[in-house]
């Protein structure tokens, strides 16, 4: 396992969940180099989708930007190591509905 502790930055998930992202941040950065951010990001999606249902999102990387909408209660942003990680479930902002 990591030496290091997850510091969590903002988040608006039940703390249950929290302790999944992080563990899954955790094996994910044993699996992968820390440079393969997108295997890592993935090996989190795949896990939360498991064990949450579909529609999850996760970023993962040491510099970058994003604006998203979110479920509530399904928001994580921490870092380990020396990554960032963002996980999320998407919704659907009103603007962007069909129209008809």
């Amino acid at each position: 396992m990591l030496e290091g502790k997850a510091l969590v930055e903002d988040t608006d998930m039940p703390v249950k969940m929290q302790m999944q992202a992080m563990a899954a941040a955790s094996q994910a950065l044993d699996l992968y180099d820390v440079f393969d951010c997108r295997s890592i990001a993935a090996h989190i999606k795949k896990e939360f989708d498991m064990r949450n249902g579909g529609g999850w999102q996760c970023v993962v990387g040491s510099n970058f930007g994003c604006f998203f909408t979110h479920s509530k209660g399904s928001f994580i942003y921490f870092t380990l190591e020396s990554l960032s990680f963002l996980i999320f479930k998407g919704a659907s902002s009103p603007s962007s509905s069909p129209e008809g």
